[in-house]
């Protein structure tokens, strides 16, 4: 797949996700319907209409390649796939039925082990995410495109960084003490990638946890924007392992973080 057909199938679906994320909130202001799902984990008739609007534009535009979703897929069955979509409906599915606004809808085209094309809306902060390759990388806000870099929007000399709890573990807090974090902010979802991808965090470092879908698309729009995305032991973090299970993570928006 070519520079160009990877550009036309991410911006068909910018639309496409737009509308689901109104969807989403259209559905959260009618009052949602909840089950838990086996896992423990609460699903909503919410993440379920999103992940029919994902899917269906999704197979119009690439009818040959697998889809994976968070709702859909059978964990009981291996994995072999190395080219497929994998679609998170809405990331951070807690904060999303409380009413918080760091939910996100997220679909990623993984190509040869390889996050390509991200989408990540979040309608809530009326921002939309989406990527599909190297250096292409964007946001869409009030209405205008811009081009994604990771350039530091915060003061230089300091480094912050975002963190999957309010209460993050020692090990964790000696990784950010490693890399001379002077402050952290907990985010809840995939959004926390995007705003590493737009400069506004530098740094980001997480132990095994979640499933592809959750990653996917906010690696690639963070890595297509110049992100450094590996394990916490400096591997590359590749996607299609066969049980969808997520390595542990560290982000960094540079080589250079207070800079």
């Amino acid at each position: 797949m070519n520079k160009s057909e990877l550009k036309n199938i991410a911006e068909n679906l910018i639309e496409t996700t737009e509308i689901a994320g109104k969807k989403s909130m259209e559905l959260y202001k009618k009052g949602l319907k909840k089950i838990i799902k086996p896992d423990n984990s609460p699903v909503t008739n919410g993440d379920l209409e999103v992940n029919k609007i994902l899917t269906e534009k999704i197979k119009k535009l690439t009818p040959n390649i697998p889809i994976i979703s968070e709702e859909t897929v059978d964990l009981k069955k291996k994995n072999t796939l190395n080219t497929f979509w994998l679609i998170d409906p809405i990331d951070g599915t807690k904060e999303y039925i409380i009413g918080q606004d760091e939910y996100t809808i997220n679909a990623a085209l993984i190509v040869n082990y390889i996050p390509t094309i991200g989408l990540v809306g979040a309608p809530k902060k009326n921002r939309l995410f989406y990527s599909y390759g190297k250096d292409n990388s964007y946001l869409i806000e009030n209405n205008k495109t811009i081009k994604l870099d990771c350039k530091k929007k915060t003061p230089k000399g300091k480094i912050t960084a975002v963190t999957g709890s309010s209460k993050p573990s020692t090990m964790i807090l000696d990784i950010l003490n490693k890399y001379k974090v002077t402050s952290y902010t907990p985010m809840h979802s995939s959004y926390k990638f995007c705003v590493i991808a737009t400069g506004e965090f530098d740094f980001y470092a997480a132990k095994e946890r979640a499933y592809e879908w959750d990653y996917a698309a906010g690696h690639a729009v963070a890595e297509n924007a110049g992100a450094i995305i590996t394990t916490l032991e400096n591997n590359s973090f590749k996607y299609g392992k066969d049980d969808y299970k997520n390595l542990s993570l560290m982000i960094k928006r540079n080589k250079i973080l207070d800079v």
